[in-house]
């Protein structure tokens, strides 16, 4: 399995950012308030990807991977890959929505009330999306073995064929 890429990752949150900036200027006046907590709703996640990519990290550099007892299954690691990549599209496509939303309301923030109410729920979400985003890519980077790495030194290696979890 490759590895996500950030140029990927920017595509999709520079979609989600025209889509978002053209629906919000349309609409924005018939949307609900953006509150504090709409916006943090990402950050237990990111927090919890950041703490499950320290484990993963711990286990594989002691050699604590296979199926014995005690031991993190390997098929737990490719769950969390598979988790990485996942919320790493929806943090990028949320960072779109949530700057989209920024490009509209911040330059009103002074003339309209909502504007400026909805400025924190907002900035916050955009925060969260972007981290959300980063601890994605930690997770999946902490998944890797240390033959994944070696394999993208040597010329020609398909990083793909060193996932052999040990």
């Amino acid at each position: 399995m490759n590895a996500t890429r950030v140029r990927d990752l920017a595509v999709i949150g520079i979609v989600a950012l025209i889509a978002s900036w053209l629906l919000a200027e349309a609409f924005y006046g018939s949307l609900p308030p953006i509150r504090l907590l709409v916006g943090a709703s990402l950050y237990p996640i990111a927090v919890a990807e950041v703490a499950f990519g320290f484990a993963i990290r711990n286990r594989i550099a002691s050699h604590r991977v296979g199926m014995a007892r005690g031991q993190l299954h390997p098929i737990t690691i490719a769950r969390a890959v598979a988790l990485a990549k996942a919320s790493a599209l929806v943090g990028a496509a949320s960072a779109g929505v949530w700057a989209g939303l920024l490009l509209v309301i911040a330059p009103d923030r002074a003339i309209v009330r909502a504007a400026m109410e909805d400025l924190p729920g907002v900035t916050v979400g955009f925060l969260g999306a972007l981290a959300l985003t980063g601890a994605a890519l930690w997770l999946e980077q902490c998944c890797r073995t240390p033959d994944d790495e070696e394999d993208e030194d040597t010329p020609g290696g398909d990083p793909s064929w060193g996932t052999d979890f040990r």
